[in-house]
């Protein structure tokens, strides 16, 4: 205090303390808030790098949406070495063009003269003969067949006209040979109905337009009712059979395609919804008693007379992605439960390779424990459901736990598999179509793709060659499995 300067009373220092209380309750409580708005923000900042850092390997995002550049963090594998060096293995059987023992055509190439005298060659002695034999194909060119009615007339005056070969309808039209080199470029290539028409017209100097390859590919579809009937029934009769589906943009908006399939047959449709009401128009699900293998989304589990085998690849990659989340270097119930799946699988595998009926059940039951005991932690660590995150990794912990019969069905069962790729596999080329060419224009045009689809999908499956399959559709008759 400055000298001279008179203490301060007590009314008036009470009153100075009374004030600096209230700002500092006043601080306090602004303090407070702040606090409250950081650890808000914390928790958005962790939820949106969660929601940045998700690509194909831990969480469900196709691998096409991961882009060019590699993915930060580095992945961390849960595969475990073999000991085998990368490439073939021994006893793979290779693909490399080899010669063949009858040859369509044989070409002779004999020498002029002698390399030493220069003497002339003919009529010597053959002393030996190198095979070099070249594939390639003959000179491509439209053969064009005039079908000639003939019509005659009998002594009774009747005039009696002979009969085209079926599928010969018109004074003008494609054989089945170029309709199927159309359909499989538009469909099963996925080139777009102009790039279509331009390959046939500078393959074979055949003008079409793009109205051609559209009728023909829809007269195609049309021929498929049956085949596509006799499909629905054989999988919904199967043991076990894989269901997924996959975002579609048809006529500029999104649309669903659904695949069911079996080691034997597919089936894709369109339609314009993703849940039951698209399954139920499949046709294969309402009345299907088998084991229905797919990921964990719910509208599935409506169809309570299947059984169930919930993807293990799916929940895998999501618990890759909490596991990304814990801190370097520390134990996380995530890593612990997609290790003991891992394991699982690969028990399940070695049991199969070696011809057994069952894994080794020691070992089984060892991973199950670990499985089971990393849920339950994973429950009563995010307990607390603070954030969005957190509730997401409850719910998680929360499935594996309350759904373990139904992950684990493949450990018990060697017909069901612990993953639904096969699906995916099936389902991937009509994302590969809207990659390369875009969305269509109309939902029927893509029912009549999906449709054609399923034919060559379920054609492959039983080893008929494509070309053959779509000539045989081209001329009216579509291959049928059980013709087959």
């Amino acid at each position: 205090m400055p000298a001279g300067q008179p203490a301060p009373c007590y009314e008036v220092l009470a009153a100075l303390v009374v004030s600096l209380r209230a700002e500092l309750l006043a601080a306090q409580a602004v303090a407070g808030e702040l606090r409250a708005e950081l650890a808000e923000a914390r928790q958005r900042i962790a939820e949106l790098e969660a929601q940045a850092g998700k690509n194909s390997r831990n969480s469900s995002k196709p691998p096409s949406s991961d882009g060019l550049g590699k993915p930060a963090p580095k992945p961390k594998s849960l595969r475990k070495r073999t000991g085998r060096r990368p490439g073939g293995q021994d006893g793979h059987e290779g693909r490399t063009l080899r010669q063949v023992a009858v040859p369509d055509r044989e070409v002779p190439h004999e020498p002029g003269c002698c390399a030493g005298c220069r003497r002339p060659l003919a009529g010597r002695p053959v002393t030996g003969v190198q095979r070099r034999q070249e594939f390639d194909l003959p000179p491509l060119k439209i053969e064009v067949t005039e079908h000639q009615l003939i019509e005659r007339e009998c002594v009774c005056g009747q005039r009696t006209r002979g009969s085209a070969p079926d599928g010969v309808t018109a004074p003008v039209q494609y054989g089945p040979r170029i309709a199927a080199i159309i359909v499989y470029l538009y469909v099963g290539q996925f080139l777009s109905k102009k790039r279509t028409a331009q390959a046939l017209a500078e393959l074979f100097g055949t003008p079409l337009s793009e109205g051609t390859v559209s009728g023909i590919a829809a007269r195609a579809a049309d021929r498929l009712e049956g085949f596509l009937g006799h499909v629905r029934e054989k999988l919904a009769a199967a043991a076990v059979a894989g269901f997924d589906e996959t975002g579609f943009r048809v006529a500029g908006k999104l649309h669903w395609v659904h695949c069911a399939r079996t080691e034997t047959y597919t089936l894709i449709c369109c339609h314009p919804r993703r849940g039951v009401a698209a399954m139920d128009a499949a046709g294969v699900l309402p009345a299907f008693r088998g084991v229905a293998v797919h990921d964990a989304w719910r509208p599935y589990d409506t169809y309570a007379d299947a059984d169930h085998q919930l993807c293990c690849a799916h929940v895998v990659r999501e618990l890759v992605g909490v596991a990304d989340l814990s801190p370097e270097g520390s134990w996380c119930w995530a890593a612990q439960a997609a290790e003991a799946l891992v394991g699982m699988q690969k028990l399940v595998a070695e049991a199969a390779a070696a011809g057994q009926d069952s894994a080794d059940s020691a070992a089984l039951a060892e991973q199950i424990r670990l499985y089971r005991c990393a849920a339950q932690l994973g429950i009563n660590q995010t307990a607390a459901r603070s954030s969005k995150l957190m509730r997401a990794h409850n719910a998680l912990a929360h499935r594996l736990a309350d759904r373990q019969e139904d992950y684990l069905r493949f450990t018990t069962d060697r017909r069901v598999p612990a993953d639904n790729n096969g699906s995916e596999r099936d389902i991937r080329m009509i994302k590969l179509r809207q990659k390369v060419s875009g969305c269509l224009r109309t939902l029927t045009g893509a029912r009549q793709f999906c449709a054609i689809r399923s034919y060559l999908s379920t054609a492959a499956k039983h080893g008929v060659h494509f070309f053959d399959a779509l000539v045989m559709l081209a001329q009216g008759r579509p291959w049928i499995p059980s013709a087959a």
